[in-house]
């Protein structure tokens, strides 16, 4: 009987330990969850989501400022604007500031690297030759029109825009007074 009882007690003692191991590792365990995400496309990364937000406002910011480079006003004049035509009197075919530019087949406009296709003009030398300018002329466009000074002839800030003819210019272009602005003091450098 003293056998019996002892290993009782042993059978007791070894439930007692395993409920308690038992206890103690439910208690302390950490509940684990498993959270499975099966549409992609609501991931957020919300770091590179920010990159990308301050890449777009820096590529923003970028554009207009070059915008404000290009078409912002560095000075504006008030002169006469007339025109003239390759074939006026006095008129070689060629022009001051660039004389191997030939325009006596009744070209009137430059490829410009920066603004692309424009008119010429040309100006006194308070512009220097490359400069660029712009102004509203309703006779001749609704639009504004860009003109680079590439040729010479006239006084203080009146402006003399190349047409195709001398009849041209003198049908359509005129004499009127205009303010035009300057986008570009000479070459770019």
């Amino acid at each position: 009987m003293k056998s019996k009882i002892y290993h009782f007690t042993n059978i007791i003692k070894l439930i007692i330990i395993v409920g308690v191991i038992f206890c103690i590792n439910t208690s302390s365990s950490k509940i684990k969850t498993k959270s499975n995400n099966e549409n992609f496309n609501k991931t957020i990364d919300l770091s590179t989501m920010a990159l990308y937000i301050n890449k777009e406002e820096e590529q923003k910011r970028n554009e207009e400022a070059l915008q404000t480079y290009l078409w912002g006003s560095l000075d504006s004049y008030t002169g006469d604007l007339t025109g003239y035509g390759a074939d006026c009197p006095l008129c070689t075919g060629h022009l001051a500031c660039m004389g191997n530019l030939d325009i006596s087949n009744g070209k009137n406009t430059y490829n410009d690297k920066t603004y692309g296709v424009i008119n010429i003009v040309a100006s006194s030398k308070n512009l220097p030759c490359g400069s660029i300018i712009r102004f509203l002329n309703k006779r001749l466009s609704d639009e504004p029109i860009i003109a680079i000074v590439l040729d010479r002839g006239v006084l203080g800030n009146d402006i003399d825009l190349l047409s195709p003819s001398e009849e041209y210019a003198f049908k359509y272009v005129g004499r009127s007074s205009i303010t035009y602005d300057v986008l570009r003091f000479g070459w770019e450098k």
